[in-house]
């Protein structure tokens, strides 16, 4: 495989600012493949090399994006002539969703169970899931699927098309195993968790920006401003989430 877009990849991924000697970890087997015999001095010769081109390719005027060298490695980050309208970019975003722990628990369990009802998915986690439900629905992740037939024809539940899109899938058939979705949600939502869990709402762009005189920052540091605040729509309570009866004791 050619270095250049391993590297590409690796520095547009890496969420810091990723070393040289980073890189040469994450490449060297690769390297070692293609050139058997190679030593480190010439791996790294090879990736700065790489590197430079990168850099020169991603100068030009048709990108509106750049490899820079920041704190001893490389990021890519936006050029200060495109800031102003990554800037207003970051301004049109929408606060992402806070979920908690039994929100997630309940969205797996319609996840696997769909078309499912409440009363189906209070019986699997042992609590009262009507509040959760209401969340996960005002959060588009999940949405209705018509009426069991049975005696009260209760509503079904499925997931959404915000929910495909939120874990990058095609169609629930791809949906992985229970272990690796569990490690899907918990990296998905990792941002998302109660307050103190996770990053704060507003950091959820981490392309970073680079000013005027030269400094990079993230667009969510960019915004930390009072007129985000007042633009952003009101948060939605989640405290139903949290006051949740055991199935067994609540009446039908």
């Amino acid at each position: 495989m050619s270095l250049k877009p391993q590297l590409e990849a690796i520095i547009y991924a890496a969420e810091t600012p990723i070393s040289l000697d980073q890189i040469l970890s994450l490449v060297k087997e690769s390297l070692l493949a293609e050139t058997p015999g190679i030593d480190a001095a010439e791996m790294k010769s090879r990736i700065r090399a790489t590197l430079e081109e990168l850099i020169a390719d991603y100068s030009g005027a048709t990108h509106g994006i750049e490899i820079r060298q920041v704190a001893g490695g490389y990021r890519m980050s936006t050029k200060p002539e495109q800031h102003d309208v990554v800037r207003a970019f970051a301004k049109s975003l929408k606060p992402p969703f806070r979920l908690s722990l039994p929100a997630l628990e309940t969205l797996a369990v319609v996840a696997y169970k769909q078309p499912v009802t409440v009363p189906e998915i209070s019986e699997i986690r042992g609590v009262d899931s009507g509040g959760v439900i209401a969340t996960l629905l005002d959060r588009k992740l999940i949405t209705t699927a018509g009426r069991k037939a049975v005696i009260g024809r209760p509503i079904l539940y499925k997931t959404s098309k915000e929910f495909l899109l939120r874990f990058g899938l095609k169609d629930v058939n791809e949906l992985p195993s229970m272990e690796e979705f569990e490690k899907l949600l918990a990296e998905s939502f990792q941002s998302d968790l109660l307050p103190g869990e996770g990053t704060p709402a507003e950091e959820s762009l981490s392309l970073p920006l680079t000013t005027e005189d030269g400094f990079s920052e993230t667009a969510s540091e960019a915004e930390r401003t009072a007129e985000i605040a007042e633009a952003a729509e009101p948060e939605l309570a989640t405290e139903e989430e949290e006051t949740e009866t055991p199935a067994a004791t609540k009446s039908e």
